[in-house]
């Protein structure tokens, strides 16, 4: 057992916990019935997985820890396909089909777009 890594993970994941609900916060609106706030989450979530990993990959050297807490932890606790699930069921149960699909199919489609926009940007600017 790696009590580092563990460490890592869980302290990064209260951080991106707490990003997660200051920022899918800060963007929902009590009268909206679409889960924005949720959608950015995730989508940013996936931008910044993307850049983390290229970069760790070509320019930067982070200790398993450090990129455990990035990766795992932080990122982690800010994404949340939980959340995502119980949103899409809400709307589903709602009858809210068309908010439904366009959440789902954005959530799944823009967060792996904005995964390989992160790969790319870092390997256009290094």
């Amino acid at each position: 057992m790696q009590w580092g890594i563990l460490a890592a993970v869980a302290a990064g994941g209260a951080v991106g916990s707490l990003l997660r609900y200051f920022v899918a916060g800060a963007i929902q609106q009590p009268t909206m019935q679409f889960p924005l706030g949720i959608l950015v989450v995730n989508v940013t979530g996936g931008l910044l997985m993307g850049i983390i990993v290229e970069l760790s990959a070509l320019r930067l050297h982070l200790s398993p820890e450090l990129r455990a807490f990035l990766t795992v932890g932080i990122l982690g606790g800010y994404t949340t396909f939980s959340t995502f699930s119980l949103d899409s069921a809400l709307l589903i149960q709602r009858g809210q089909y068309a908010s439904a699909a366009a959440y789902i199919g954005g959530s799944v489609v823009l967060s792996i777009v904005a995964l390989f926009s992160g790969l790319w940007l870092v390997r256009v600017t290094i």
